[in-house]
């Protein structure tokens, strides 16, 4: 039979064996492989007055346009009936934003079309004829319970676009696309303001940039 094996008097008098210590592991050294900083860490380096100072150094030109220089500016308007309780506020708040920046009544034709889906194709026949330097486009779509919401919605959007491409004015977008019938009301004058008058001081801009920079 083995003999037990031999303890010391330390551990003897111990309720507990001391386990040899183990050597203490050291942790690794931290290794950096050296990489080029990506062009936001440069920005970041640069700083704010050395980006200023590169902007300065090249003299770029900044072309902006105005909604002071109207004068003899002409701009169609097409608005469609469909939802006339909206779309005729949001014309109120367009030719009143008009006035108020003082282009001329004589310089405005309103063109009125049965609903939203036929204001793209209008917008591109009076933005080719050149009589106008700019397109206003107002409707409102109001989703129902069929998906023929999405249809004019999404048609409406890219026809306006797709018009001021074609027609090398700018074509804006002024036609609502709203849940219900409280949420169009608050954006044709309520609480969310009129986008008709948004989109007519959008109007006036893009016309004077056209007009006397890139015209």
């Amino acid at each position: 039979m083995a003999a037990p094996p031999a303890t010391s008097p330390a551990a003897a008098g111990s309720p507990c064996a001391r386990l040899p210590s183990a050597p203490l592991r050291r942790s690794p050294a931290a290794v950096s492989f050296p990489s080029r900083p990506g062009p936001a860490a440069l920005a970041a380096l640069a700083g704010p007055s050395r980006r200023l100072d590169v902007a300065a150094a090249a003299g770029h030109q900044k072309l902006m346009g105005s909604l002071t220089s109207n004068e003899g500016l002409r701009f169609g308007v097409v608005v469609a009936r469909f939802n006339e309780v909206v779309t005729n506020l949001l014309l109120q708040g367009a030719l009143e934003t008009f006035e108020r920046y003082s282009v001329k009544a004589e310089n405005i034709t309103v063109v009125s079309v049965p609903g939203s889906f036929e204001v793209p194709i209008t917008a591109q026949k009076l933005g080719k004829s050149g009589k106008f330097d700019a397109i206003l486009c107002i409707g409102a779509v109001i989703r129902g319970d069929t998906t023929h919401y999405d249809a004019v919605a999404n048609s409406a959007a890219s026809g306006v676009l797709n018009a001021g491409l074609s027609a090398g004015i700018p074509c804006v977008f002024g036609v609502l696309t709203c849940e219900d019938m409280d949420q169009a009301l608050n954006r044709a004058g309520g609480k969310a303001g009129n986008k008709g008058a948004e989109a007519a001081l959008t109007a006036i801009e893009m016309a004077s940039l056209f007009r006397h920079h890139l015209g």
